[in-house]
């Protein structure tokens, strides 16, 4: 685990209490309690989601994660960024944060001459939309404490960011409807109603759903891929 916490003493054993978040009884994302379960949950503790001080550590580590998985692209594994603070960002300030780390994350990738994923669009409207960093896809889950969704509330702000090929290949096994259906009836039942922000990766563009903050047909994402020819 890779630590640079902002102020220590405010969040002591912050990675342990993610672990404890996640691995809740009620906690309904089935794929994260697999990568805790196995150890192939990744925790980097930064300073401020507000600041980019850590972006150039998170970004190489973002890149040798992604390498890792290719040479042993088993089982279900997420990287975890969880920040110190700020712990009182509304749901739009909170969303406004998420995508000015992701932007200054893709800038970087783009400056460093890395390649972005052919399996994925860099155009945010387009439905099969992923983020790009080292040649490998993913999307985001956003946690923050003023989370209207109970599953995104964690004390902290946290970018979770999983990897597309590996939901790829639960579709190819047979294995994603499944998972989801368990995912979507256990977020509703902690929640008391079902997630409106959920769509199918080639439905619809994931990114409306990378915050958790409810948003409507006319939402524009503020983020461009400098690779993005469009």
């Amino acid at each position: 685990m890779t630590t640079d916490t902002l102020d220590r003493t405010a969040a002591p054993d912050l990675s342990s209490r993610f672990r404890k978040f996640i691995g809740a009884p009620d906690f309904p994302c089935v794929g994260a309690k697999s990568a805790l379960a196995n150890d192939m949950l990744r925790i980097f503790e930064a300073r401020d989601l507000t600041s980019g001080w850590n972006d150039l550590q998170i970004h190489r580590e973002l890149v040798e994660w992604g390498r890792a998985y290719k040479d042993d692209p088993t089982g279900f594994r997420s990287f975890s960024v969880i920040f110190a603070g700020p712990d009182d960002l509304d749901e739009a300030a909170f969303e406004e944060a998420l995508w000015t780390r992701v932007q200054s994350l893709a800038d970087k990738d783009a400056w460093k001459g890395l390649r972005h994923d052919a399996r994925v669009s860099p155009d945010p409207d387009n439905p099969h939309f992923g983020l790009s960093f080292g040649g490998e896809a993913y999307f985001v889950v956003g946690l923050h404490p003023r989370a209207s969704r109970p599953a995104r509330r964690f004390e902290r702000p946290a970018l979770i960011f999983n990897l597309h090929d590996q939901f790829e290949r639960l579709r190819a096994e047979g294995r994603y409807e499944r998972m989801r259906e368990r995912i979507l009836a256990r977020d509703a039942e902690l929640a008391g109603s079902i997630n409106p922000m959920i769509a199918r990766h080639g439905e619809a563009s994931a990114a409306a759903q990378y915050s958790g903050r409810r948003v409507g047909d006319d939402w524009q994402c503020p983020f461009r891929d400098p690779r993005n020819a469009a």
